[in-house]
C-alpha cells in the first residue's frame, strides 16, 4: 500500500515543489523529527481539488502516528467524500473550520461562515453539511484505526492534523489539536496579513470541556 501511495502523481510527501505547492520541514534539536505534511493534486472527484495536510505528532511514536495519519487520513476522506458526492451534487462553499468544536457548536446552533472575498457572513449550505459529515467520519475513523493498530502504540503518542482542501476558490478546512491553517491576504492597503483560519483545540477551551469523551 505505502508503495503505490508513493507512486501517485501529483502526490507531494517530502520536501519538494510543484507548480502549486511548496513543502519543507527538518528536524530539530530534540531528536527525530515528528513532523509529517503532504499535498494531493487532483484530489478526489473533483480535478480541480488540491489536499493539504500537515501532522504534528507527539510522544515516543509521534512519528509513526504522524506518518499513518498522512498516509491513511486522505484515503478515508476522500473514500466518505466520493460516497456524499454520489448522493448529492457539491457545489460553492465557504471557510469554516471543521473538527470537535465545530461539531458541538454546529449541531445546537448553526453559525454564519465568513465569505473571504466580501467579507460577508451568510448561513452554511447543504453542500457544506456534506463535506462537514465527510470529515467528521474520516477522523473518527482514523481514530478507531489508530486505537486498534498492532504496532503503533497511540496509549501516550498521537498526532495532531490540520488538513484543506482547496476546489476552485473555497477552502474546506477540518483539524485537530493546535496546529494551524494561516491564509495570506491582502488588506485595502494591499498589505499582507495572516489570517488564521483555524481554532486551536486545547483541554483549556471552553467548547472542547462540553464534549462526551470519545
Amino acid at each position: 500500500m505505502e508503495v503505490l501511495l508513493h507512486r501517485i502523481p501529483g502526490r507531494l510527501f517530502l520536501n519538494s515543489s510543484s507548480d502549486c505547492a511548496s513543502l519543507f520541514t527538518k528536524p530539530g534539536k530534540k531528536g527525530v523529527n515528528q513532523d509529517s505534511m503532504i499535498v494531493w493534486e487532483n484530489f478526489g472527484p473533483k480535478e480541480d481539488s488540491v489536499f493539504c495536510g500537515v501532522f504534528d505528532g507527539h510522544g515516543p511514536s509521534g512519528h509513526l502516528v504522524s506518518k499513518k495519519v498522512r498516509d491513511s487520513l486522505p484515503l478515508k476522506l476522500r473514500a466518505h467524500w466520493e460516497v456524499d458526492c454520489s448522493n448529492s451534487e457539491l457545489g460553492s462553499l465557504s471557510s469554516n473550520t471543521l473538527g470537535r468544536t465545530a461539531l458541538a457548536e454546529f449541531s445546537l446552533n448553526p453559525k454564519p461562515v465568513e465569505n473571504l472575498d466580501h467579507g460577508k457572513k451568510k448561513m452554511p449550505t447543504d453542500n457544506f453539511l456534506a463535506f462537514k459529515d465527510s470529515f467528521l467520519k474520516a477522523f473518527k475513523a482514523m481514530d478507531k484505526e489508530l486505537q486498534l493498530h498492532p504496532y503503533i502504540d497511540c496509549y501516550c503518542s498521537g498526532s495532531t492534523a490540520v488538513t484543506v482542501i482547496k476546489q476552485g476558490r473555497d477552502l474546506i478546512i477540518g483539524n485537530v489539536g493546535d496546529s494551524r491553517a494561516v491564509l495570506g491576504k491582502r488588506d485595502k492597503g494591499n498589505n499582507l496579513v495572516a489570517l488564521q483560519l483555524t481554532e486551536d483545540l486545547k483541554p483549556s477551551l471552553p467548547s472542547m470541556l462540553l464534549l462526551p469523551s470519545p
